[in-house]
């Protein structure tokens, strides 16, 4: 059963969507107009996506279950409802017959039976099948730099399909390989990083965002020095229409930015959202842990790594792929976040209480 938190975010996190489907640039029509169809589309990643092909002309259809934001896309776009676990409801009944599209966009796939039966039902149906992956399919016990060729994460247990912190990455590899293993140089594989900008109800970003532009003291990761990756959405979704479009193979890591940052940098680079000095005490790993603080992005142990990783995106940059500034991402977020209704704002995910935020600054001023 949906919750009132979940309709709160697909309602509310759409308010600024129009605007954001600008993307900061014109768009002009597509030379050659698509049949598009998006598995998934509703939430943050396939918001901006349809929006983009349906302002680069493109025809759109939507296959989900019409949880999220059911009539976000009325009138634009064709929707077609489902499940993509074929033993639920009426399953991928509406995705049967003989139709074709040009591209399958796969933004919904974490279980690998789901992936499959997928791709029995329409890779000979459709030209390309572009399918949205994660940094997290990699092996990250084999080095710290990870290129698009290597070694994925072991495939879990085949009866493993409840999606957690541990079971992510690994569910999302043996996605990624079942899709290269099926349609070879018909599939694009897409692997970004933690993804930025306005719309994202994962709330990570927003929370630096937003309380860095409040000023003060501010707690800060323990780790200043790691490294830490991104990539703006405004970015990643045109871009994955525009491979979409140039009918692009291969496999890409989508992280940025250009040149690597570590946490200071990114987080200093934050300071000019505030019209009031901001200084960060660098948290002790043991006072988050006597204070129950998981800072948002700092290293939450998806990766299972002790080193910080680095993804290299230099073929997504041969493709194409282009980062905004820093500070762009960050003003947008914030824009959109301002614009949130209060009720939204108050069930936030994952934030320190003012109340923990200010009991470890004090266990750190007695340290």
């Amino acid at each position: 059963m949906i919750t009132r938190r979940e309709l709160l975010q697909q309602g509310t996190a759409l308010m600024a969507l129009p605007a954001m489907a600008a993307h900061g640039r014109t768009i002009r029509p597509a030379r050659r107009k698509l049949d598009l169809l998006f598995l998934g589309g509703t939430q943050f990643l396939g918001r901006h996506q349809v929006e983009y092909a349906l302002a680069r002309g493109h025809r759109v259809t939507l296959f989900n279950r019409g949880r999220s934001a059911p009539s976000l896309f009325a009138g634009r776009a064709e929707i077609l409802l489902g499940d993509r676990d074929k033993n639920v409801g009426s399953g991928l009944t509406a995705l049967q017959g003989g139709r074709r599209w040009d591209v399958v966009i796969d933004n919904s796939g974490y279980v690998p039976r789901h992936v499959s039966d997928s791709l029995d039902l329409l890779k000979d149906r459709a030209r390309r099948y572009l399918y949205v992956s994660t940094v997290a399919v990699y092996d990250f016990s084999r080095g710290s730099t990870f290129k698009e060729s290597s070694p994925l994460a072991a495939a879990p247990q085949p009866d493993t399909e409840e999606v957690t912190g541990r079971t992510y990455g690994p569910l999302k590899a043996e996605c990624d390989r079942r899709v290269q293993a099926a349609l070879g140089q018909r599939a694009t594989i897409v692997r970004p990083t933690y993804v930025f900008g306005p719309g994202d109800d994962t709330d990570r970003f927003t929370y630096w965002v937003d309380r860095i532009a409040r000023g003060g003291t501010v707690l800060a990761t323990s780790n200043p020095t790691d490294e830490i990756q991104w990539i703006d959405v405004q970015d990643l979704c045109p871009w994955i229409i525009d491979l979409a479009e140039r009918d692009q193979a291969g496999i890409y890591n989508a992280a940025g930015p250009a040149r690597p940052t570590q946490w200071q940098q990114m987080l200093q680079a934050l300071t000019k959202l505030s019209s009031t000095p901001v200084e960060f005490k660098w948290a002790a790993p043991e006072i988050l842990k006597q204070t129950g603080i998981s800072l948002p992005l700092a290293r939450d142990g998806l990766l299972g790594s002790a080193q910080t990783p680095h993804f290299d995106s230099a073929a997504a940059l041969r493709a194409g792929l282009r980062f905004r500034p820093l500070l762009d991402t960050a003003n947008a977020t914030l824009s959109w976040w301002r614009a949130q209704p209060a009720e939204r704002r108050a069930q936030v995910v994952g934030w320190p209480t003012p109340e923990q935020e200010q009991q470890a600054l004090g266990l750190l001023a007695t340290r």
